[in-house]
């Protein structure tokens, strides 16, 4: 999964620890880093607070293009 591999590079290149980039994602630390290590799929809401958190694409998060830039129209 690509999703796991983006939200790690994201933090690190933050100089985040699992805890803040939990927090940023409004969610426990234990239920991100099962997102890292591959253990879950991420929830909905989830998914748009760490995209919005890190200024990416959800698409981006998920795969889908190698562009990490928002688009909105």
């Amino acid at each position: 999964m690509v999703f796991n591999e983006r939200i790690k590079i994201l933090r690190t290149e933050k100089g985040l620890t699992q805890t803040q980039a939990a927090e940023a994602g409004k969610m426990t630390m234990r239920a991100y880093q099962r997102l890292e290590n591959e253990e879950a799929k991420p929830h909905y809401d989830s998914l748009l607070n760490l995209a919005n958190f890190y200024g990416v694409s959800v698409d981006w998060l998920m795969g889908r293009t190698e562009d990490r830039e928002v688009h909105q129209l």
